[in-house]
């Protein structure tokens, strides 16, 4: 099956047989040819996306394929139409001009929503957030264009708004696209006094009404069956949101709970729920230990008994329809997984993962309303990402298109991994070997957060690390988000030892079970996954022989002062946050000393990288900046890449390719 999908990512045109929930077998393809030798070049993970999104219309009957076309410079968008009962047949293709294409969806079964990027070059002076262009600097804005696929008719949405358009640079956000109401959409838009409006706006000549009009803290609204019934307000370092509701017919926003966007959030819209005074969320409980979807009764704001809970695993997201009814709960286990409301459709997902050789997560994201048509995002360790149409009736499975042309026979494979700790717990894995897995150098990833986990996708970082012939291991340590509260409860004020010990002991695993060269490791995270490479530094002179911290944390105590200096919070909920997961200052300032690579730079044998962007407003730049100048002091060998115009890892790609250039390099000489 790994060969059907090659050929199908190739020409877009192949199919394979599915029946009843089971893989019965292929047809129709022809001999796969040899992959070409060797793995591919850093460059070749930074060749610019062609496929952007695949979409299917309300009825079901067409699909729609977003591609980039031409080059950065010379940017062509186009779309695609096709009839969703002979998917292999002929395209007809609208043409969008030479833009950015971002993004599409159905407004209805002729208008089709595309947003595009347009990037201008302006003379002069370069305000803050823009990016230089030679004597000049780039401002990108962002529009929809309504286009009917059947006429040619298009539309741009919101335009003839002079004033809107001087003052807001996006105007790209569809909110609700009203099942219900055809013709029109609801989006967020930016007022002339910078207040975020929510704007009714007709999809035939993109004339819009505001409905409601935020404070100055707005960011967004949620609706349902077309009423705003959360509205979203931010704090000034863009770290909390306050969520307020309203229930249909009444006037007041009523406080619902401030809730994290950045580390660990644990409250988030899915959709509307059964009547238009419930919606459902995923929220965790106090006293419940995983994240579920729950209803939410708007008037009361009494949250109701868990969906589909799963033991040991927080709930990724719900899954809806296109008239915003619940299908399922998505959580992951060895791979994307779904816990369905109708259980009629578990047989057809099972089928979709065969196809891939359950290889790969198989994203649902359109369902038609008959249950008949499916369309899907597939990635995995070595699918950087293509769209794919499932028929239940045809029995069919059909490639619509891909993010990037890359074949998975040159990238490098994962496997899911339990590693023992030394006291006796027990935590997941994601290894990944170079292409052949030839025995070698070994790279670990500890991811940020730390309330996060890592998944078994795909990731360029560690396909252009495997591409070099080394070993990438990505560690869901204690302290991790994902598996429930007490999974990352057993991580909190224990940052400078079990959360290391962790990785270590994954570490040794790897390197006793799959013979790699122990005398060739290094070490290389982003946030708090930059903190972990550098006090991983510090505790393991003798294992680690580079370390690369990218936006990383060096001084506990200093970063904690900071959070409480900038915490704008009403009751400091920001620093309150830190305080119970980092520590104390002023009961654990011997630990969070003694946990502060700044503080023991001198312990560090090996050439250290540290890159950080200078607008971070999740990690100041000067927790790279103290880092550097302890390392010097010590004599020890360091570099600083401060990144301009960049904040929390957010760079350009080319950015980002002259960087992944620079951890190559780095590691090489630590490997040689």
């Amino acid at each position: 099956m790994q060969a059907s999908r090659t050929e199908g990512r190739a020409a877009l045109s192949r199919r394979g047989v599915l029946g009843a929930g089971v893989v019965l077998g292929l047809t129709g393809f022809g001999t796969v040819k040899a992959a070409p030798a060797g793995a591919y070049a850093l460059e070749y993970f930074f060749d610019a996306q062609r496929t952007r999104a695949a979409v299917l219309s309300p009825s079901g009957a067409h699909i729609a394929v977003m591609m980039q076309l031409g080059t950065p410079a010379e940017p062509r968008g186009v779309i695609d139409v096709l009839d969703a009962s002979a998917p292999e047949g002929e395209r007809r293709r609208i043409e969008l001009g030479a833009l950015t294409v971002e993004a599409l969806e159905w407004a209805n079964d002729r208008r089709l929503l595309a947003r595009v990027a347009i990037k201008n070059v302006i003379r002069g002076r370069k305000p803050a957030g823009s990016i230089m262009t030679g004597d000049g600097f780039t401002l990108t804005s962002r529009r929809i264009v309504s286009v009917d696929h059947l006429s040619g008719a298009t539309a741009v949405l919101f335009e003839g708004e002079r004033q809107r358009l001087r003052r807001s640079l996006n105007l790209g956000h569809v909110i609700d696209i009203l099942p219900d109401d055809p013709d029109h959409v609801l989006m967020t838009a930016w007022e002339a006094d910078g207040v975020m409006g929510l704007h009714k706006v007709n999809v035939n000549d993109g004339k819009a009404e505001r409905l409601e009009r935020g404070n100055s803290a707005t960011i967004g609204w949620h609706t349902h069956q077309g009423v705003a019934v959360l509205r979203r307000d931010i704090n000034s370092r863009r770290t909390v949101e306050t969520i307020h509701a309203r229930a249909p017919g009444e006037t007041e926003w009523r406080f619902v709970r401030r809730n994290r966007i950045v580390d660990a959030p644990d409250f988030s819209w899915v959709g509307g729920g059964g009547a238009p005074e419930t919606i459902l969320v995923s929220a965790r409980v106090e006293g419940e230990d995983v994240e579920a979807i729950r209803e939410m009764n708007l008037h009361s704001l009494a949250l109701g008994a868990p969906k589909q809970p799963r033991a040991g695993r927080d709930v990724l997201y719900g899954l809806m329809d296109a008239r915003d009814r619940y299908v399922g709960a998505a959580y992951y286990g060895d791979r994307l997984e779904y816990e369905f409301a109708e259980p009629g459709l578990a047989g057809h997902h099972r089928a979709m993962n065969r196809f891939f050789d359950d290889d790969c997560d198989v994203h649902i994201i359109q369902i038609s309303d008959d249950r008949n048509r499916f369309i899907a995002y597939v990635d995995g360790p070595r699918e950087p990402g293509a769209w794919y149409l499932y028929d239940k009736t045809a029995r069919s499975m059909t490639n619509l298109g891909g993010r990037y042309a890359l074949d998975f026979q040159r990238l490098g494979g994962c496997e899911r991994l339990s590693v023992s700790t030394r006291d006796g717990a027990s935590i997941e894995a994601y290894l990944t070997a170079p292409p052949g897995a030839a025995p070698g150098p070994l790279v670990v990833m500890p991811h940020g957060g730390p309330e996060v986990r890592d998944y078994r996708g795909y990731d360029r970082q560690v396909q252009v690390l495997a591409a070099q012939g080394w070993w990438v291991l990505q560690p869901n340590f204690r302290g991790s988000g994902g598996y429930g509260l007490g999974f990352a409860q057993q991580g909190w004020r224990r940052w400078g030892e079990r959360m290391q010990e962790d990785v270590e002991d994954a570490v040794a695993q790897v390197v006793r079970d799959k013979g790699l060269d122990a005398g060739r490791v290094a070490i290389m995270g982003a946030s708090y996954g930059g903190y972990a490479a550098l006090m991983g530094a510090v505790r393991r002179p003798d294992l680690y022989k580079a370390a690369i911290a990218i936006c990383g944390v060096s001084d506990l105590p200093e970063m904690l002062a900071a959070e409480k200096r900038d915490d704008d919070t009403p009751t400091k909920e920001v620093f309150g946050f830190w305080k119970k997961r980092i520590g104390d200052p002023d009961v654990d300032k011997t630990m969070l000393e003694a946990s502060s690579p700044r503080r023991r730079a001198a312990e560090i044998v090996c050439p250290i990288l540290l890159v950080h962007g200078v607008d971070d407003q999740i990690v100041p730049v000067e927790q790279s900046r103290i880092m550097n100048s302890a390392l010097r002091g010590a004599r020890r060998t360091v570099e600083l890449v401060e990144v301009p115009d960049a904040g929390h890892g957010d760079w350009e790609e080319e950015v980002e390719k002259d960087l992944m250039g620079r951890y190559v390099a780095l590691l090489r000489r630590a490997f040689a």
